[in-house]
């Protein structure tokens, strides 16, 4: 997913996933995780200054395929549009965020293998965080898998003390996927579709869905603002330094 506007950034003349992060954009390292994890296609889901966008993955990675979000109007509408390129293939999906630039290879091999070693239908990447505030709850079941993810602002003062959260991060299989998206609604405030609505229709379905907590919460940083992207470029640069010394 890379249509957002990034309204926070304040500069509305650039997408989000176009803030450069060491020379390079948010994006750049996002596809470049997709392509390196040896999927059957990558496909971009762009939207604000999408003709940029588009422009630079022509150059840095010819083989993703882009598929346009006109109007944004939330995750779950997002990923809907890929609907029709994915048309008569059957498998898994892997929902990657065009701004979480720091997630590794090997969280989403973990995410990958307990996915196919569960039989979920939907696995999520979660993280447990010392101060949740604003992010989705993870609510499970007794025995341990996933019942819903509830945003902050629907949370009951109980699902407010968890500390796990949603990373925004899945693997689906795709016909449960675009079922599931069929389903969802835009009752709410922004009149967006959201993308963790559709794990009510999971669950009512008795359709599994399994969560797997990554190791280091760094990676699932969201970038929103100018100070996020400052962090971000600094844990880059450290894991580069790291890697260059061993």
């Amino acid at each position: 997913m890379a249509a957002g506007k990034g309204t926070r950034m304040k500069d509305p003349s650039k997408a989000k996933v176009m803030y450069p992060i060491l020379g390079k954009p948010m994006i750049h390292y996002v596809v470049e995780l997709a392509l390196g994890l040896k999927m059957h296609r990558v496909i971009v889901v762009v939207g604000h200054q999408k003709e940029v966008a588009m422009e630079y993955l022509k150059i840095s990675h010819l083989t993703a395929e882009c598929v346009v979000q006109e109007k944004q109007l939330g995750t779950g509408h997002a990923v809907m549009q890929a609907k029709s390129a994915l048309e008569g293939f059957h498998g898994h999906v892997i929902v990657l965020s065009g701004d979480v630039p720091l997630l590794t290879k090997e969280s989403v091999d973990a995410l990958i293998a307990c996915h196919l070693g569960t039989g979920a239908k939907a696995t999520i990447l979660t993280a447990d965080m010392p101060d949740p505030t604003g992010y989705g709850r993870i609510i499970r079941n007794i025995d341990g898998t996933v019942r819903k993810v509830v945003e902050h602002r629907d949370a009951t003062p109980e699902e407010i003390r968890i500390r796990e959260i949603n990373s925004g991060i899945y693997v689906f299989e795709k016909e449960n996927l675009f079922e599931g998206l069929e389903q969802i609604k835009a009752d709410n405030v922004q009149h967006e579709y959201y993308l963790t609505d559709i794990f009510g229709y999971f669950a009512k379905c008795q359709w599994k869905v399994s969560g797997l907590k990554v190791n280091n919460t760094d990676e699932i940083r969201g970038i929103n603002t100018s100070e996020q992207l400052e962090e971000a470029r600094k844990l880059m640069e450290n894991r580069l330094a790291h890697t260059v010394l061993k």
